[in-house]
């Protein structure tokens, strides 16, 4: 009896092809079993819910319609009462409004709207302007309107940025601008930058320190100054190179932009890093 040769390579690589397209097919097929499970699973929840709507629905209707004579009582309290109430209740509902009008209040938020949580509350001290900015971002990728923004700000502020928020006239806030810039003017003067530009000539590479983390570092540390010159970024990145064939190569070369150090100091990393 002949003895049954190896499959080739070709035949090999079509039947783990084979194998492979068998695999996603019933990959396929899992997935699509599943969404129909779950379309199923969606459906009989909102059978449910619409079936329990309709019970407390009838249940409500078929309710004893008599009043007893306790209820009657009180309802027909002394009137003496009701000239004061529409003052008292005019001022709940101002106090209940807040600083933003009916309209903004009234709107509804989406249905499935969750705040994000990625930001952390403004207490009064950092740039406003930036914080408006990040607020403003994070909620429009979110998919977000003028009067969500006005209605979610105040969930992301503490402390005297709070009380400031708290303390608005009320009704006069229709949209988010209107409450954005006074936000800006107010807290202006609480913008704290943990560097300014004389701190960078404090930033020296190590001694073991490679020129792309040294340059990494420097870099992270220049772009959270505001308006820094570029001249006094590329003075005080030269000055703090260490002596090397490097440093030697840049007081030669004496790049005048930022740009052709860069370009320099990219060759230098490839040669490092080779």
């Amino acid at each position: 009896m002949a003895e049954q040769l190896p499959p080739t390579p070709s035949k090999l690589l079509q039947m783990v092809t084979e194998l492979r397209q068998a695999n996603q097919c019933m990959a396929e097929e899992n997935q699509r079993m599943a969404n129909q499970i779950a379309n199923l699973n969606n459906t009989r929840i909102e059978n449910n819910n619409d079936r329990q709507e309709r019970t407390e629905e009838a249940e409500h209707q078929s309710g004893p319609t008599h009043v007893s004579e306790t209820a009657r009582q009180e309802e027909e309290q002394p009137e003496h009462n009701e000239e004061a109430q529409p003052e008292d209740e005019d001022d709940n509902l101002e106090s209940s409004l807040g600083p933003f009008t009916a309209e903004v209040m009234n709107f509804l938020l989406p249905r499935r709207f969750t705040l994000p949580t990625t930001l952390t509350p403004y207490d009064g001290l950092g740039d406003p302007k930036k914080y408006i900015k990040k607020f403003t971002f994070i909620m429009i990728v979110n998919g977000v309107s003028d009067k969500v923004l006005c209605r979610c700000f105040s969930s992301y502020l503490d402390g005297p940025a709070l009380d400031w928020f708290c303390s608005l006239p009320a009704g006069s806030i229709s949209r988010f601008r209107d409450l954005s810039k006074p936000f800006e003017e107010h807290f202006a003067r609480s913008a704290i930058y943990l560097h300014d530009s004389d701190y960078l000539n404090t930033i020296k590479q190590g001694h073991h320190e490679s020129l792309r983390d040294y340059m990494t570092r420097f870099t992270k540390i220049a772009m959270s100054i505001p308006d820094l010159h570029p001249e006094v970024e590329l003075h005080a990145i030269k000055s703090g190179l260490r002596l090397g064939k490097f440093q030697e190569t840049i007081a030669i070369a004496k790049p005048k932009t930022m740009a052709e150090f860069r370009e320099k100091a990219k060759c230098q990393i490839d040669i490092e890093e080779l």
